[in-house]
C-alpha cells in the first residue's frame, strides 16, 4: 500500500485544493532553509508525488509571480524557482508560529490577560511566562477551578473539526514507513501544510485549557513529534541529485532548531 494514500486522499478530498498555497507551503518548510532556490524539476516531483500535476502547478506559479511571491531563473533549459523580498518577507512571523517548540510541563502559574478592541474587551488566559507585553489588563495568579463547560469554550466548531483532521493525518504518519526520501519529503510537507493553516487561522490555547473530548491533548507536541520522525528522511532526499540536478544547497543551521528545545 502506498504509504502516502491516506494523507493524499484526505487533502484531495476536502474544499478545491489551492495549489499555490501547497507550493508556499513547499517553500516555507523545504526550500528556504535550502538556500531558497528550487527547480521546476524537483519541485514537479514533489508535487506530482502529492497528486498535483504539471499544469496545475504551472497555473500555480504563474499565479505566485503575478501576486508578488515568488521569481523564476531560467537556467538552460532548467527553471528555477525563489521567493522574493516580498514574499520572503512575509515568511518571518509565521515560520515562528509553526515551528514553535511545543511545551511539555504543565504550568501553574497563569494570566488572565485582557485587550480592548473596537468590538469590545477581549479575554484570554495564558501561561504567566506567555503573557503578552501589550494588554490592557494582567491578573497573574492560580486557576482554583475549571469546568468542562469553560474548556469546551477554548475550541470553536472549525478548530476541532481541523485538529480531527490533523489527528487523522497524525495517525497515518505514525502507521507509515517512509522507506523513500521523496515519501518522507511529501508527507512532510502534507503534515506542515496541515498545521500551518490551523496555527495561522486559530489561536493556540494552552493544552491545559482544552476540552476532555479534543482530537489531540496536546497538538504542537503531537505535530512537532511526527515532524522530526520524517525529517531525516526528507533532508536525505534534498541531499541527493535528481534527473541529472545538484543537490540542494545544505541546510541551513536554524533548520536544526525547528520544533526543538521544547520549553517548561
Amino acid at each position: 500500500m502506498d504509504p502516502l494514500a491516506p494523507l493524499i486522499s484526505a487533502l484531495h478530498d476536502e474544499s478545491r485544493l489551492r495549489v499555490w498555497s501547497l507550493v508556499i507551503t513547499a517553500f516555507g518548510d523545504l526550500v528556504q532553509h535550502r538556500g531558497g532556490v528550487i527547480s521546476t524539476a524537483r519541485l514537479g516531483a514533489l508535487m506530482g508525488r502529492i497528486g498535483v500535476g504539471s499544469g496545475a502547478l504551472r497555473t500555480a506559479l504563474s499565479r505566485l509571480g503575478r501576486d508578488g511571491w515568488v521569481e523564476r531563473d531560467r537556467r538552460g533549459r532548467t527553471s528555477f524557482y525563489r521567493l522574493n523580498a516580498s514574499g520572503a518577507a512575509k515568511f518571518g512571523p509565521a515560520t515562528q508560529r509553526i515551528y514553535a517548540a511545543p511545551r511539555l510541563v504543565p504550568v501553574d502559574e497563569w494570566a488572565m490577560v485582557t485587550r480592548l478592541t473596537e468590538t469590545g474587551p477581549q479575554t484570554r488566559l495564558f501561561p504567566q511566562a506567555g503573557a503578552p507585553a501589550d494588554a490592557d489588563l494582567v491578573l497573574r495568579g492560580r486557576i482554583d477551578q475549571i469546568t468542562e463547560a469553560y474548556r469546551q469554550t477554548t475550541l470553536e466548531p472549525a478548530h476541532r473539526a481541523a485538529l480531527q483532521a490533523l489527528a487523522r493525518d497524525l495517525q497515518a504518519i505514525d502507521a507509515a514507513q517512509f522507506d523513500a526520501g521523496l515519501d518522507a519529503a511529501a508527507a512532510r510537507m502534507l503534515l506542515v501544510h496541515r498545521w500551518r493553516r490551523i496555527v495561522l487561522r486559530f489561536d493556540d490555547p494552552p493544552f491545559e485549557l482544552l476540552p476532555a473530548d479534543t482530537p489531540l491533548e496536546n497538538p504542537r507536541a503531537a505535530v512537532a513529534a511526527a515532524y522530526l520522525s520524517v525529517s531525516d528522511a526528507a533532508e536525505r532526499w534534498m541531499d541527493a541529485g535528481l534527473d541529472g540536478e545538484g543537490a540542494m544547497p545544505e541546510a541551513a543551521p536554524a533548520f536544526a532548531q525547528r520544533f526543538r528545545d521544547a520549553v517548561a
